[in-house]
């Protein structure tokens, strides 16, 4: 798990099928002090999140793969939680 700051929305009009229905966002991972962490990243939303929020992420795969209810989804990163402000 991580902390994210979430930059921005993905749309997309093809995509596997095992994103369908999914809110798609633009996260920045951030570092213990708050900086950037890396490049940001696509993440699967069910939360709400939108623009500057700060997310808890995962790359449990296994965990998204729950979430999406298919074994073989591409979905590596999807949020876990909103941090409170």
């Amino acid at each position: 798990m991580q902390i994210a700051e979430v930059i921005g929305r993905v749309v997309s009009t093809i995509k596997h099928p095992s994103m369908d229905g999914w809110r798609l966002l633009i996260a920045q991972p951030l570092g213990i002090r708050g900086q950037d962490d890396g490049d940001p990243i696509i993440v699967i939303d069910e939360l709400g999140s939108g623009r500057g929020d700060k997310v808890i992420i995962t790359s449990d795969g296994k965990h998204v793969q729950v979430m999406v209810k298919v074994e073989n989804s591409p979905v590596r990163f999807a949020t876990l939680g909103i941090v409170d402000k």
